[in-house]
């Protein structure tokens, strides 16, 4: 069972930037979907963005567009979200997600079978 690690959350300041990333356990990260969904206070889950195990266009929420960016290096068994000018509305839990090998991208939830604990993000205004 691959296992999933984030890390990179912390507190910034509105417009300011974070990185996150997401450590995968072993070499089937390569065939995967991953996807970033966060959840903030009192909300459902979210879809933030995904990318296709081939390198295809990711696939980004329209609150993100601009502004967040999805990667991965499969050499390395991880994706990477870089978000820039960050709002008070991105403040939530961060999770990094996987899905079955070789399915396509999807932003729902339930399509993901893996996810990893989740790293904090917080927004000041």
């Amino acid at each position: 069972q691959v296992q999933l690690v984030e890390s990179g959350g912390g507190l910034v300041q509105a417009g300011g930037s974070l990185r996150l990333s997401c450590a995968a356990s072993d070499s089937t990260f390569s065939w995967r979907v991953m996807g970033w969904f966060r959840q903030a206070p009192g909300k459902e889950r979210e879809f933030v963005a995904a990318v296709h195990w081939s390198g295809g266009p990711p696939n980004y929420a329209d609150s993100v567009k601009g502004r967040f960016t999805i990667s991965r290096d499969n050499a390395k068994n991880a994706v990477y979200l870089q978000m820039n000018s960050l709002k008070p509305d991105d403040t939530a839990v961060y999770y990094c997600a996987a899905n079955q090998p070789f399915r396509e991208i999807s932003t729902n939830n339930d399509e993901y079978d893996i996810w990893g604990q989740g790293t904090q993000v917080t927004v000041s205004s």
